[in-house]
């Protein structure tokens, strides 16, 4: 590559939201066979969102079996798995390279954890779609005096059913469910401290979930010294808690609206099943909207 000058299409787009401006924005650069693990990070701290995904495309019978490679990176590091970019990348795909979707409705990503399917089947709302995400896996239950001091909460405060605890569907979060969504908006988390803490446990983040009716919750995630719009990943480890812990019904679709707090509202639409003692089909959904396309200029 050295003394060679070439382009990369990208494409910007809003995830988990109808509205432009809303939800979660993410950057898909394609075509990027050529760049190297230190180029992709590089040029996601450039875009400095959340997350930038970079798609990898190969021969057509590659993907047809295992899906389309795509890679996923924050300004700081690769990530494994992660849902806003999941969803928003299968949209652009299904937008610009149709030859990517089978089945009839259904791309499927070769993410660093394994093939994800993202299924569009709602033809009014072309790029609504919804992941199906790995079985759970359930980890420590948490100290709840300790997260309730790392959160800037109350005792009080948190939900009284079950524990705070650890899940992962490919990225793992403690799951911290309050009473109350005016509880959830007094969230403040203490970044530095809850960061150790939580890694030396198995986890990356607290997502906090608050009902506001019987099919409806709010959540917040707050993390970096930020807080994030919409995050599908967390989402698929809380619908599981919920309904591993029997505060959702196995199959019932709920609505959780995140990033209302921070003016970037986000609708994510989530549902488990339970079989005997195992969670199964976690399933997360929301719809893509395209913002912007662009080209970088690399050397």
């Amino acid at each position: 590559m050295a003394n060679e000058r070439y382009e990369l299409d990208y494409f910007l787009v809003d995830v988990f939201t109808e509205t432009a401006l809303m939800g979660n924005p993410l950057a898909v650069v394609m075509n990027t066979a050529r760049l190297s693990t230190e180029q992709m990070q590089a040029i996601a701290r450039e875009f400095n969102l959340s997350e930038t995904t970079f798609v990898e495309r190969r021969a057509p019978e590659e993907e047809a079996s295992v899906g389309v490679r795509v890679r996923i990176f924050t300004t700081e590091e690769e990530l494994p798995f992660a849902g806003h970019p999941t969803l928003g990348t299968a949209s652009v795909l299904k937008l610009t390279a149709p030859e990517t979707v089978h089945d009839g409705d259904t791309v499927t990503l070769a993410e660093n954890v394994g093939p994800i399917p993202v299924r569009f089947a709602d033809p009014l709302r072309p790029l609504a779609g919804e992941m199906t995400q790995r079985d759970p896996e359930f980890g420590v239950k948490l100290d709840a005096p300790r997260v309730a001091e790392l959160c800037g909460l109350n005792l009080e405060d948190l939900g009284p059913v079950a524990p705070p605890q650890v899940v992962s569907t490919g990225t793992a979060f403690a799951i911290v469910p309050v009473r109350s969504v005016e509880a959830l908006g007094r969230l403040n988390v203490r970044q530095q401290e809850a960061t150790v803490w939580l890694r030396s446990l198995g986890a990356r983040w607290f997502y906090v979930i608050a009902p506001e009716s019987e099919d409806e919750f709010r959540a917040r995630m707050q993390f970096n010294g930020g807080e994030d719009p919409a995050t599908g990943s967390a989402a698929g480890c809380a619908i599981s808690y919920l309904v591993h812990h029997g505060i959702v019904p196995s199959g019932k679709q709920i609505h959780v609206r995140q990033g209302v707090e921070m003016g970037r509202p986000s609708d994510l639409f989530l549902s488990a099943k339970l079989d005997t003692a195992k969670v199964t089909e976690v399933r997360v959904g929301g719809s893509t909207v395209l913002v912007a396309t662009g080209r970088l200029f690399l050397p």
